[in-house]
């Protein structure tokens, strides 16, 4: 479930031009508490500000694997902050979610010095990232509890996520299940936590994703427009679940328009 393949032949066909990258920033206190920041050279100031969450069956994956998406965000105009957060077997459930948190409070904290507003910070994430998302967006005690006031961040970019979902035997145990039972605890579903004051959300899905079927974004938008909330929900209909994301890499942007729909959203909120 949420799984994501690794990225990094792509660092090859990436533009190494546009864009200041500053890695490695420490946003707490354990080794894996880093992010790296994407400032474009040719952004109009303050900029907007992308959070961006990886993938990998909360196990996998690392920040250096999406530098494909920071170009992508950057090429826009946006200040990207691409955070590495604890990891299935180092820690389970809600590790990740603390340290997403932790994350975005450091965003606050530190946009301006990298040319961002820290009035327009925005949430995005792929597949188990794209759950880390939002779940920080709809389930505000993470953020408070890292002293971040939900109406902080102007909205929520989600691809290709689990909102709605029982883990597969092989990710049940981020989430510290056995392998054999089919319950989770209600507090990692996204959906159970809609209560109609999140900020917008944008949810995009591949309607050929065997790997998170596309009914977690309709479960969840249908719920949070129940509630009175904002969403918006984009079907790409030839599209599987790696393919929303890949085609944020300039060589495959002809894949899907998940970059201009993105930038659309986060310009507009």
């Amino acid at each position: 479930m949420a799984g994501c393949t690794k990225f990094q032949v792509l660092d090859a066909v990436v533009p190494s031009c546009g864009y200041t990258r500053t890695s490695n920033l420490a946003y707490g206190e354990l080794p894996v508490q880093k992010l790296d920041v994407y400032t474009p050279s040719c952004a109009k100031k303050p900029a907007r500000v992308v959070v961006f969450f990886y993938g990998g069956n909360w196990q996998t994956g690392s920040k250096e694997d999406y530098r494909f998406v920071a170009q992508a965000l950057a090429s826009r105009g946006f200040v990207a902050v691409m955070p590495d957060y604890t990891r299935y077997p180092a820690g389970q459930f809600p590790a990740f979610m603390v340290d997403g948190a932790l994350a975005v409070r450091w965003t606050l904290e530190n946009a301006a010095r990298f040319g961002g507003d820290p009035k327009h910070i925005y949430l995005m994430g792929h597949s188990a990232g794209a759950h880390i998302a939002a779940l920080l967006t709809l389930d505000p005690h993470y953020l408070k509890d890292a002293g971040v006031e939900r109406s902080a961040i102007r909205g929520t970019v989600a691809l290709s996520g689990p909102y709605d979902f029982v883990p597969g035997p092989d990710d049940r145990p981020a989430f510290g299940m056995a392998r054999d039972s089919v319950t989770p605890d209600p507090a990692i579903e996204p959906i159970h936590f809609v209560d109609g004051h999140a900020q917008p959300m944008l949810l995009i899905h591949g309607l050929k994703d065997q790997t998170v079927g596309a009914d977690n974004a309709v479960r969840l938008a249908e719920r949070i427009r129940e509630k009175g909330g904002e969403v918006r929900y984009i079907a790409y209909p030839d599209r599987a679940h790696v393919g929303v994301v890949l085609s944020l890499a300039w060589p495959f942007r002809w894949l899907a328009p998940t970059l201009d729909d993105s930038a659309s959203f986060i310009n507009s909120h």
